[in-house]
């Protein structure tokens, strides 16, 4: 039997079911959407502003364009980024939504916002993957936009990580449970 699945926004799920979702990417969703929780919680608490609805969409449906190229699911590659997005932009998607379906492997760019640098740390810590030059950003953003220490965004970030790492054998055995097709 396959573990329950961490509840993804209703619009995410009725999108999935009409794009015949392989399960693997319902529950990868499903598990960087819950991460995504956690750290916009987090970011809530500390008092940052943030487009809570556009960092949880975006985290439930970064890797929506895998449903164009499934071969994705199980291998290297980017061409889902541009398919995702213009998949979701296609059904109506507003670009604020639809973003971060392009942009969340290129957190490097300029302009890239905090709400897409956070899709991008979900996208990682939810398997623990530490990336130093992505959390240095994530910092840097935090504290200019909070007004709060470097150190002390640095402190807490990683005190957060920490717990969500402590959780990822978890997720992944949840995801391995489920099927690529």
């Amino acid at each position: 039997m396959t573990p329950a699945l961490p509840p993804l926004p209703p619009a995410v799920v009725d999108l999935l079911d009409a794009l015949d979702a392989p399960p693997r990417l319902r529950a990868h969703l499903a598990l960087v959407h819950e991460v995504a929780v956690t750290i916009a919680d987090h970011c809530a608490a500390t008092g940052l502003d943030l487009d809570r609805e556009a960092l949880l969409y975006g985290a439930a449906t970064h890797d929506i364009g895998k449903t164009v190229h499934p071969e994705e699911l199980s291998g290297p590659g980017s061409a889902h980024e541009p398919a995702g997005h213009a998949l979701l932009r296609e059904r109506g998607v507003p670009e604020r939504l639809a973003r971060f379906a392009r942009s969340h492997a290129s957190w490097g760019e300029p302009g890239v916002t905090v709400e897409e640098l956070l899709v991008s740390l979900a996208d990682k810590a939810w398997k623990n993957s530490r990336v130093r030059d992505l959390e240095d950003r994530v910092v840097e953003r935090l504290a200019t936009a909070t007004g709060r220490a470097p150190w002390e965004v640095f402190l807490d970030l990683d005190d957060l990580l920490t717990r969500i790492g402590d959780d990822a054998p978890r997720r992944l055995a949840v995801q391995a449970a489920y099927p690529v097709r």
